[in-house]
């Protein structure tokens, strides 16, 4: 490890955390709706239209794979009602498991000043979020189709992680980037029944 410790911006990384707590509270096959507020977000998109409707599962194939900013404040006012309350409760759930130096003020991890964590605490939630088998299949996932309403084809949705394609054994996890952040990588491998997290 180099610097495990040091609080740090992590760009849109923080969606491996969006992404654990829709799993644990969601329902994957739950209708999430677009809100104003969610359509307006900056940065990485899916393209939704305000009051457009997805399957949870496909909002985080958007979250995960083409790092939507949109999905990711969709999904948070699905499962904590505002952006604000769905904040505390990732925040919450990361020092649950040990996270010592995380604070999230955004689901997406577009600049906030205050929102951030360290290297060592985003392996502890990126090694509970690979423990969901669904979790670990969408960011396996290098490319994927999910409905577009309104459109007679799909959105197709292309993983920014190149390590998918060209590390052996690799299985995800989620990259990151923003001027403050700088580039930002969260993975996974595995090889011969071991499996690692680095950050």
């Amino acid at each position: 490890e180099k610097n495990a410790h040091q609080a740090l911006p992590m760009a849109s990384t923080t969606k491996v955390m969006t992404a654990l707590l829709a799993l644990e509270l969601g329902d994957l096959d739950a209708p999430v709706t677009c809100s104003r507020n969610a359509f307006g977000v900056p940065g990485t998109s899916i393209y939704l239209s305000e009051g457009e409707t997805l399957t949870l599962r496909d909002m985080l194939y958007g979250l995960m794979l083409a790092s939507g900013n949109d999905a990711a404040t969709a999904i948070a006012e699905h499962i904590g009602g505002t952006v604000e309350d769905f904040c505390r409760m990732m925040t919450a759930r990361a020092a649950e498991l040990g996270c010592k130096s995380t604070v999230f003020l955004t689901p997406h991890g577009l600049p906030c000043e205050g929102h951030y964590t360290t290297a060592h605490d985003l392996a502890l939630i990126a090694r509970e979020a690979m423990k969901h088998p669904e979790f670990r299949e969408i960011v396996g996932t290098t490319r994927a189709a999910i409905p577009w309403e309104g459109r007679s084809y799909d959105r197709v949705l292309n993983n920014k992680n190149k390590l998918l394609s060209t590390y052996e054994g690799a299985t995800g996890i989620k990259t990151g980037y923003t001027k403050k952040a700088g580039r930002c990588l969260v993975f996974g491998a595995e090889r011969d029944g071991m499996r690692i997290i680095g950050v």
